[in-house]
């Protein structure tokens, strides 16, 4: 069986990566179509194209931005044979953010659309599930909840270098959206303790050009060496403001939630819910972070046993499953 997995920013999709990974592993032939655009049309027009060439058994997308998937169901049939949906973050509500409430009505016409014409449906979490059951036609199909969770090798990468307890340690996007506002408040809140940035984005010159002397910012850096800065922290901060968007955020979902507690780390989170009850795990409203940080500063991580690991390939089963219900 031959499979086409499409993403607007293929290079960028952790989770796309990890599917290719453990979908080559279970024998099928994986094709990853990149473009060379980051403009949503001409993605789109080239995501047509390339189906159009490959003719592939089966289709997987993973949203955001869903419009750019618009015409891929009108092509089933013709084209390749079978849908599946990723469904990984709530695009309708993370569009009302920018655009208000008609943003939102536009975001989940695509959902839907996409939802209802999916012979298979993927999700991250269980609100997810449930927000997916909501849209009429999609209720009753089949759907696989496949947790975002970190691979047994991002773990195993820096071991040799132990734990640390240098600074606490934001890693992400630095932007209002993942809340680095909050982050630069807990900054200075704690003027003694040095806070790691780990991170970028256009616009990350403007928002850290007043940091605290406190804030070290490390720019962009790949993924695999993002365990052995992890390790170096004595806390990791999760610092998304709440939101609409915040029911649908969870540690299920959120990848560098899992990321920093299978390292061992204390992790206070803002903006997420706690679908588990995870070792280590703070969840707190964004107004309460930097109290937070202040009260759990000096407290040690519990030590892990087995069964609090999340791992990536906890879910191969089912993703097999998902790809021969579709025989």
């Amino acid at each position: 069986m031959r499979l086409m997995l499409l993403a607007n920013r293929p290079n960028m999709t952790i989770r796309l990566k990890k599917f290719q990974e453990t979908l080559g592993e279970l024998g099928y032939e994986v094709i990853v179509p990149h473009f060379d655009t980051m403009n949503w049309e001409r993605v789109a027009r080239e995501a047509n194209a390339v189906i159009k060439k490959e003719r592939p058994d089966v289709v997987q997308v993973f949203n955001v931005p869903d419009v750019i998937y618009r015409n891929i169901p009108k092509m089933k049939g013709s084209y390749f044979d079978k849908l599946i949906y990723d469904y990984r973050s709530p695009w309708g509500l993370s569009v009302q953010m920018s655009f208000g409430y008609p943003g939102r009505i536009f975001g989940e016409h695509f959902e839907r659309k996409l939802a209802i014409n999916a012979d298979a449906i993927t999700t991250v979490n269980t609100p997810l599930e449930e927000k997916l059951r909501s849209y009429d036609g999609a209720g009753k199909k089949e759907i696989y909840v496949i947790p975002n969770y970190p691979t047994k090798k991002f773990i195993q990468k820096g071991e040799s270098e132990g734990l640390g307890d240098e600074a606490i340690i934001f890693v992400g996007r630095i932007c209002r959206k993942e809340g680095i506002k909050n982050l630069l408040r807990v900054a200075k809140k704690v003027p003694d303790e040095e806070i790691w940035i780990v991170g970028g984005s256009p616009f990350a010159w403007w928002h850290l050009r007043k940091m605290p002397k406190n804030v070290k910012a490390f720019g962009w850096q790949p993924h695999e060496k993002i365990p052995s800065l992890v390790r170096r922290a004595k806390m990791c901060l999760v610092t998304i403001n709440d939101t609409t968007m915040t029911p649908y955020l969870t540690d299920r979902s959120v990848l560098k939630v899992s990321e920093y507690l299978n390292l061992g780390k204390l992790v206070i989170a803002s903006g997420i819910t706690k679908e588990e009850d995870r070792k280590n795990l703070i969840v707190v409203k964004s107004s309460h972070l930097e109290d937070a940080v202040c009260e759990y500063l000096n407290q040690k991580p519990e030590p892990l046993r087995d069964e609090d690991y999340r791992l990536w390939e906890d879910n191969r089963e089912t993703i097999r499953e998902v790809y021969e219900g579709l025989l």
